[in-house]
């Protein structure tokens, strides 16, 4: 993995940790999401004349790539938050992650890719690290207790939170090998916001709409660099790297996060925190050498 793509999408997972603060900072989660999407979405449109990237239009395969991508990720947030109102952090947030462990297996199926044995104990390691992260103990039944109920409709959800993630990713990773991670990230950006604007029209959100804006603008007005500047870099990288790095490497996010959240939000951080960021952590430096 080269310096500029790990570089980038270092940069990338500090920026996606930041705006997931925000998020944090709101009252209603997905009506400030759709708002976020608002802010970057329209700093994004302003400055487009002054790109100089020339702008081409994406071709269908293009267009069909990005939709997929937009779709998933778009599910992947509502599946989420089910699987979130139904079961404990500890148990959903684990189960969620399980994208990491596809991401590897279609980049290989299907794009390719080869990945060195020193890359392979990186993932593993990214893959740990994110999977324990929300355990409160050392212990096999802990290890074990987020497969214990697959019968309950939030573990399937965060199952499939996963699952969905992975394809995607795969999406991302094929559509920016053939067109500009950055206009596809702009089409990327449009189409997420007008699926979420689909989902706001429900009844429960659109008395929170206007509320949200006038309680937390200059949140919003924040995030809209924040997370533009989060989904160009990470384009960018995945555009130089192989999907399999890429999306593990992204999860130092979860370190910053922690970081943020001993430093500026109070919170404890516990044993089992502690080497979960430090698992994060090497495991990015192994995929980078490897």
């Amino acid at each position: 993995m080269s310096t500029l793509s790990f570089t980038l999408i270092l940069i990338s997972a500090v920026m996606h940790a930041l705006w997931n603060l925000l998020v944090k900072q709101s009252r209603h989660k997905t009506v400030f999401i759709w708002w976020m999407f608002v802010a970057s979405g329209g700093l994004f449109t302003l400055a487009l004349p002054f790109l100089p990237e020339t702008f081409y239009w994406p071709d269908n395969r293009v267009l069909l790539l990005v939709t997929i991508g937009a779709g998933c990720f778009v599910l992947y947030h509502l599946l989420n938050g089910r699987a979130y109102r139904g079961e404990d952090l500890s148990i959903a947030y684990p189960l969620s992650q399980t994208s990491m462990v596809y991401v590897p297996i279609w980049g290989i199926l299907l794009l390719g890719e080869r990945l060195s044995l020193v890359g392979l104990g990186g993932i593993a390691m990214v893959i740990a690290g994110t999977y324990s992260v929300q355990m409160q103990q050392f212990s096999l039944a802990e290890l074990l207790r987020p497969f214990r109920r697959f019968s309950s409709p939030a573990v399937r959800a965060a199952l499939a939170a996963g699952f969905i993630y992975s394809i995607g990713s795969i999406a991302e990773k094929s559509g920016v090998r053939n067109y500009s991670p950055l206009y596809f990230t702009y089409f990327l950006v449009l189409i997420m916001f007008g699926l979420m604007s689909v989902n706001l029209l429900r009844p429960k959100y659109r008395t929170h709409i206007g509320a949200e804006l006038r309680e937390h603008w200059p949140l919003i007005v924040a995030s809209g660099p924040v997370m533009m500047g989060s989904f160009l870099t990470f384009r960018y990288g995945l555009n130089m790297a192989p999907v399999s790095y890429a999306v593990p490497v992204r999860q130092v996010s979860i370190l910053v996060g922690v970081l943020i959240g001993i430093l500026f939000l109070g919170e404890s951080c516990g044993r089992v925190r502690l080497l979960a960021a430090t698992l994060i952590l090497f495991g990015a430096l192994l995929i980078r050498l490897g």
